[in-house]
């Protein structure tokens, strides 16, 4: 039996202690919280020599079509590449048929940073290039080298995952490179095949790696390394993701790229974006030059053997991937 007393005292000296564990906790977590706000978030300095030489390693395998050895040494490349950043990796293989029934094999190339953590950015680009020159005037029927076309937007992403190995972010990235995205079906060429382009970008999207994935948000780039591009407000990606949208273009305006960043509303494209958007329901924009002087309204080498690294401009390249480094990292 203990006495009454003893029990109250007991009681009290508990409820003093409990009292100032809370205080102190409590002012604790406002210094930490403090800490967090004033502390300025450090964003790298994205090099533009290092993409420009990502372009130059992945046109030095040449096409990268798929079903050809330079297709198979380039996703050798990219593991490897991604592996010496500490990503995990992941290649998605499979067989798809293009749009007149050939079979191609397929490899989506995915790098996850940070893999556990819930909240996510998805970045994207295609990889392959086209198998014709189809808006060409000589060797039409000959494969292009896609510098600008394929080469450009896997190139930034690849140093954007460099960077990410050495400053370490607190959300988790993937970096997805879609294979099948240029082997759609050429203008007037035989019946029409619907969704005949972004293969490799459908299939993810109807199967993705992860069971119920999803990203916050997500940011496709292509074609976005040629001399003087510009980068216009693309009619899907306003629908589907308008606030990621300005806060992209404002990002770059900031940061002083306001003559790549035009706040111009331009017509819808097929691309990667429209079927993540569709598919796997992630709001995703896309990153991809627009010049209204040419036929298709794209690049004026899109398509053509012109597509070399000769057109390749490290401020283009620097404009896209500092402007994608601020949001993802202000992001966190």
């Amino acid at each position: 039996m203990v006495h009454a007393g003893i029990i109250k005292n007991s009681l009290l000296v508990i409820l003093i202690c409990f009292l100032f564990s809370c205080s102190n906790e409590k002012k604790t977590n406002e210094k930490e919280i403090k800490a967090q706000i004033s502390t300025p978030i450090i964003i790298p300095n994205f090099n533009s020599d290092s993409a420009y030489f990502y372009v130059k390693k992945q046109v030095d395998f040449g096409p990268r079509v798929p079903n050809t050895l330079g297709h198979k040494l380039c996703a050798e490349y990219f593991v490897e590449t991604f592996k010496r950043f500490s990503a995990d990796v992941e290649v998605q293989e499979d067989v798809v048929k293009r749009y007149d029934g050939i079979n191609m094999g397929m490899k989506n190339i995915i790098a996850s940073f940070n893999q556990d953590f819930d909240k996510r950015i998805l970045l994207c680009a295609h990889w392959d290039t086209r198998f014709v020159a189809d808006n060409d005037t000589i060797n039409q029927k000959k494969p292009i080298l896609g510098a600008n076309d394929g080469g450009s937007g896997v190139a930034v992403l690849l140093e954007i995952a460099r960077l990410l190995s050495l400053n370490p972010i607190n959300i988790g990235v993937d970096i997805i490179l879609f294979d099948v995205e240029d082997q759609g079906q050429p203008n007037g060429m035989g019946a029409f095949v619907p969704d005949s382009w972004c293969l490799g970008s459908q299939y993810w999207s109807l199967k993705p790696h992860i069971n119920n994935y999803y990203a916050d948000f997500g940011i496709l780039l292509d074609m976005v390394g040629a001399k003087n591009a510009t980068f216009t407000q693309e009619f899907s990606s306003k629908k589907f993701a308008p606030r990621i949208l300005d806060n992209v273009w404002n990002t770059g305006h900031r940061n002083g790229f306001s003559n790549f960043f035009l706040f111009q509303e331009t017509p819808p494209i097929i691309d990667d974006h429209l079927y993540i958007n569709n598919l796997i329901h992630i709001p995703t924009i896309n990153i991809v030059e627009y010049d209204g002087q040419t036929h298709n309204r794209f690049n004026k080498h899109h398509h053509k053997h012109s597509d070399n690294i000769e057109i390749i401009d490290r401020k283009t390249l620097n404009a896209v991937g500092q402007t994608v480094l601020d949001v993802i990292y202000n992001y966190q």
